[in-house]
């Protein structure tokens, strides 16, 4: 079982940068694919970005290449969402995710986090 909190969340101004963190329990965190999703109102939960296991590999929605940027620290549990140049339309629960399949869709992964709030004001 693995347990996800993340934090960080709050309210920017557009341009900013945000970095949001998510900590998990467990002894297997370094075994798992960690992702990280947003769902904004009206609108279904998509993917941001994703990191495999070993931290070697990265992968990113179109709309936040370049300005986002996923790591982990697997001695301290934790995975990263740095954003920088933060648009209105970043405004979105982020939550984080655990996958012990890689990657993929959403359905890859067996653990989430609560969210934590971005809102970014133009």
């Amino acid at each position: 079982q693995v347990q996800l909190v993340e934090s960080g969340g709050r309210l920017v101004q557009a341009g900013d940068s945000l970095r949001l963190s998510c900590v998990a329990s467990g002894r297997t965190f370094s075994t798992y694919s960690m992702g990280w999703f947003r769902q904004a109102p009206g609108k279904e939960r998509e993917f941001v970005a994703a990191i495999s296991s070993s931290g070697r590999n990265t992968y990113y929605t179109d709309s936040v290449k370049g300005r986002f940027t996923i790591s982990r620290f697997n001695v301290k549990n934790a995975v990263y969402l740095q954003m920088n140049s933060l648009k209105a339309e970043d405004t979105a629960i982020y939550y984080c995710a655990a996958s012990s399949r890689g990657w993929g869709p959403q359905t890859n992964y067996d653990y989430w986090g609560q969210g934590t709030q971005v809102t970014v004001s133009s």
